[in-house]
């Protein structure tokens, strides 16, 4: 949990930001109007995911456990990509929207399509004349 959120060094007694604290600090510190979008990607545990509900309610804060309270700005979006949602609380699940992708209906040819778009993209057009 600490490495997510952030803890207390015991050594020293200073705070150390956790991932979730420092993607989230930076993405509300943008100035522009610009979405911002935090992606968690991995299985669902409820014991790090009950602590995203502010996040994910009306709220729309991520609580600390330094008592330091980072308010999202309305261009900051929480994503989450998992698995399964066995370990998530029915809490958690009512706040956020779902969007399920059948293995099956996605095959290999999209992921193929796109890589090479992106590689025509990024590769400077030659002409011979």
């Amino acid at each position: 949990m600490g490495e997510l959120y952030g803890e207390v060094n015991l050594l020293t007694m200073e705070w150390k930001d956790g991932l979730l604290g420092i993607f989230v600090r930076l993405a509300v510190q943008c100035t522009e109007e610009e979405h911002q979008w935090v992606v968690c990607d991995g299985p669902v545990d409820a014991v790090w995911i009950e602590n995203m509900n502010t996040v994910l309610d009306d709220n729309k804060m991520l609580c600390l456990a330094n008592s330091e309270r980072i308010k999202l700005t309305p261009w900051v979006h929480m994503v989450f990509e998992v698995q399964d949602l066995a370990q998530a609380s029915p809490a958690t699940v009512s706040r956020c929207g779902m969007v399920f992708v059948d293995p099956e209906d996605l095959k290999w040819l999209p992921y193929v399509q796109s890589w090479l778009q992106n590689i025509e993209q990024r590769t400077p057009i030659q002409s011979e004349y």
